[in-house]
């Protein structure tokens, strides 16, 4: 009886052990066909709307229960953004028009989020109405003076569209969308035999810390750099440029132990807010060794070459 029984162990340990080779035998396989790609840059660099462009790609886009849930996000982002405006109006020295008071006084009135799946008619007429007001027209023109978001203007332009019943956020709507990353978002998705990992972590300085834990086993690294905004500053630190802050922290990942073994890609972000922008704010009153005027090959070929320690 104990042969017996001694046999019927080994047996079971030897299924066990097959089990755990099939399942290594699996895992490499997996391994072997997956690509784990970390989105690194500065704060605002577009990480995340590559991540949506991805989903938009690859996934099917989205649903009609997800662009719902963007109205909020998207009615949010355009508020906040006439409110930076009407804030930074007086320190600008830009007057608003006196017809315009009670639009301002709406805006003013809201809260930070917006709930509800509806603008409300007095707060669409009220954004309406200031858009076209000349001060509220010059102040973006001095946007790089204060924090203003980038979708800004598509928004005050789509204002008809976003507050007509029924409306439905389009791709661009979703896209232009802006929510501050925290943490680390994955998004999976499939090309042909090969599975892609994406990984975005939270870009301001306050959520790096938390990059560490991504940086295990990952094939290759895109590091995004948002061309447009070398005339802005950091929205945790108004005293540091933007394009300075990127170029540094680009710097550090390339000279980092963590990536030694890993592909580096650059990836230059939001060209075409760069080349509207040259021609009206310099570059080189930003970076006085830039002699290439409002060239836009010029201006990209001098911050792709450029060292942030020179």
């Amino acid at each position: 009886m104990g042969c017996v029984q001694s046999t019927g162990i080994d047996d079971e340990a030897k299924a066990r052990n097959d089990e755990i080779e099939n399942q290594l035998k699996r895992d490499r396989m997996m391994a072997k066909n997956e690509i784990k790609m970390l989105l690194l840059g500065a704060g605002e660099s577009g990480k995340s709307t590559v991540l949506k462009q991805m989903k938009l790609i690859h996934h099917g886009g989205y649903n009609e229960q997800e662009r719902e849930s963007y109205k909020e996000i998207i009615f949010s982002n355009t508020i906040q953004s006439m409110r930076a405006i009407l804030e930074a109006m007086p320190t600008l020295d830009i007057s608003l028009s006196p017809q315009n008071d009670a639009r301002r006084a709406v805006i003013l009135s809201l809260p930070p989020q917006i709930e509800g799946d509806v603008l409300p008619n007095d707060v669409s007429d009220a954004v309406r109405g200031l858009w076209r007001d000349p001060g509220v027209k010059e102040a973006v023109r001095r946007s790089r003076e204060f924090q203003l978001n980038d979708s800004a203007v598509y928004y005050f332009n789509s204002m008809d569209r976003m507050s007509a019943p029924g409306y439905m956020p389009t791709d661009q709507d979703i896209l232009r969308s802006r929510v501050k990353t925290t943490g680390i978002t994955e998004t999976t998705f499939k090309v042909g035999e090969l599975t892609y990992k994406l990984f975005d972590v939270g870009g301001q300085r306050s959520e790096r810390k938390k990059w560490i834990h991504c940086f295990e086993n990952v094939t290759a690294l895109v590091f995004l750099v948002s061309l447009s905004e070398y005339d802005q500053m950091l929205y945790e630190d108004e005293s540091v440029n933007r394009m300075q802050e990127a170029l540094t922290l680009f710097d550090s990942i390339c000279n980092s132990r963590w990536f030694v073994k890993t592909s580096i890609i650059l990836f230059l972000n939001k060209i075409d807010l760069f080349a509207e922008k040259l021609p009206r704010s310099p570059l080189g009153d930003y970076f006085p060794d830039y002699t290439g005027g409002d060239s836009y090959d010029a201006a990209c070929e001098y911050l792709l070459h450029r060292h942030p320690t020179d």
